[in-house]
C-alpha cells in the first residue's frame, strides 16, 4: 500500500509541477526549460513501464512535490489560489476527457506524430509544442467548461507563452490520467491527506538521494 500512496502522491505531484508552471508562465512569461521539458517529455511516453518513468524519474518532478507538499498543509492560502483552480481544473478536464473515446484516440495519434517531430527538434521546440498546442485546441478546448488562465495581458497574447500554456495544461491533464491510474481520488485530498503528505516526504528523500 505505501508504493501505491507514493505513486499516487508522484503523478499529483505532476498535475501541480505542471499548474505551477502554467501560474509562473502567464505571470512572468518565463519558463523553467527542464521543467518543462518534464512536461513534454510525459505527454510523448505513451508506454511507460512505470509512474517515475512517466517523468524521467522522482527528481524531475522535485518542485512539483515541493509545491504538493506546501497545498496539502495550507491549501487556502491566497497565494495558492491560482494553482489550486488550475489543478482543479485540469482534474474535472481529464474527467470529461475519460468519457471521450474519440478524443483520446485523436489525442493518442496526435501525439505519435509530435513524438516523432521531438525526436528530431527537441521536446521544447517551437514546433513540437505548437503541434501540442494545436491537439489540445481541437480536443479539450472543445468542452464547454475552460481553465481560465490569469496573468500579464502583454504575455498572454503572446502566441509562443499561449501554445506552452496549452502544451503544459495537457501535460497536466496527462498527469491527472495517471493519477486515476494508481488510484488517485479527490476523496484522498480531504481525508487521506497525511497519507499524501507521508508519501511526498518519502519522495523528496528519494529526489535528494540521486
Amino acid at each position: 500500500m505505501e508504493k501505491s500512496w507514493q505513486n499516487i502522491a508522484l503523478a499529483l505531484a505532476g498535475v501541480v509541477q505542471c499548474a505551477h508552471q502554467v501560474e509562473e508562465l502567464a505571470k512572468t512569461g518565463y519558463l523553467k526549460t527542464a521543467q518543462f521539458e518534464t512536461a513534454v517529455n510525459s505527454l510523448l511516453n505513451q508506454n511507460p513501464n512505470s509512474t517515475e518513468e512517466v517523468f524521467g524519474g522522482v527528481p524531475a518532478l522535485a518542485v512539483g512535490l515541493e509545491a504538493l507538499e506546501q497545498l496539502l498543509h495550507n491549501h487556502r492560502d491566497p497565494k495558492h489560489a491560482d494553482a489550486m483552480r488550475y489543478i482543479l481544473g485540469i482534474i474535472h478536464l481529464q474527467k470529461r476527457l475519460a468519457k471521450r473515446k474519440d478524443l483520446l484516440h485523436t489525442i493518442g495519434n496526435r501525439l505519435e506524430k509530435a513524438q516523432q517531430q521531438a525526436e528530431h527538434f527537441g521536446p521544447a521546440h517551437d514546433n513540437v509544442v505548437g503541434n501540442i498546442a494545436d491537439i489540445y485546441t481541437d480536443t479539450i478546448s472543445t468542452f464547454a467548461f475552460r481553465i481560465q488562465v490569469t496573468g500579464e495581458y502583454s504575455y498572454l497574447q503572446q502566441n509562443r507563452v499561449a501554445s506552452q500554456i496549452r502544451a503544459l495544461l495537457l501535460s497536466g491533464i496527462r498527469a491527472a490520467t495517471l493519477w486515476r491510474q494508481v488510484g488517485g481520488t479527490r476523496w484522498h485530498l480531504l481525508f487521506y491527506r497525511s497519507k499524501l503528505v507521508n508519501a511526498v516526504t518519502e519522495l523528496k528523500t528519494l529526489a535528494q538521494q540521486h
